[in-house]
């Protein structure tokens, strides 16, 4: 069954060209950063970081290996309780390493911060954070990443790897999602 995007997406808040110039700036401030450090990790945070961490992993000129964390903090299903629930965890030993924890959307802020706790107690040399998109308004726990892709509001969006339902994450551009489609 096909859906007609205009009757889900409300607007367009950031088209595909835009998000493409923004990840390769990103990733020529993460070269920049790392140029002289060994063993950068990206570890990627299923399933939304995907299309973004693809993107900035082709565009990244130093030695990297690609990891993925698949985590749950949101017990009751609507809002994120802090107490993370890993799922699928990492497949090599962090220790000593740089790590870079790939997001897709930065929002409460909990789910994120203890993650990143978690990982610096595995004995990683660093843990930084790039998101691709932050909603600084929503935020509950004082976390602040290290790159952003983009500051939004505190809209719900679809696309370029964020989802509704398991849907729309291939939109190649990040979307309103229609009120009346989560309502």
């Amino acid at each position: 069954m096909k859906t007609d995007l205009e009757e889900i997406i409300d607007q367009v808040l950031i088209d595909e060209e835009s998000l493409n110039k923004r990840i390769k700036k990103l990733a020529n401030q993460v070269n920049e950063y790392y140029e002289d450090k060994n063993e950068l990790v990206l570890v990627g945070i299923l399933k939304g970081s995907i299309m973004f961490m693809a993107q900035l992993a082709k565009s990244i000129k130093i030695n990297c290996t690609l990891e993925f964390m698949d985590v749950s903090s949101y017990e009751d299903g609507t809002e994120s309780s802090g107490n993370v629930k890993i799922i699928k965890d990492l497949d090599t030993d962090i220790s000593g390493k740089e790590v870079l924890i790939v997001e897709d959307i930065i929002d409460t802020g909990r789910t994120l911060d203890a993650l990143r706790h978690s990982l610096i107690k595995r004995g990683a040399n660093s843990v930084k954070i790039i998101t691709l998109l932050d909603k600084p308004e929503r935020r509950v726990i004082e976390i602040k990443p290290d790159w952003t892709g983009f500051k939004i509001p505190n809209e719900f969006v679809v696309g370029y790897g964020l989802d509704y339902q398991q849907k729309y994450r291939n939109l190649p551009f990040i979307g309103v999602l229609k009120r009346e489609v989560y309502e």
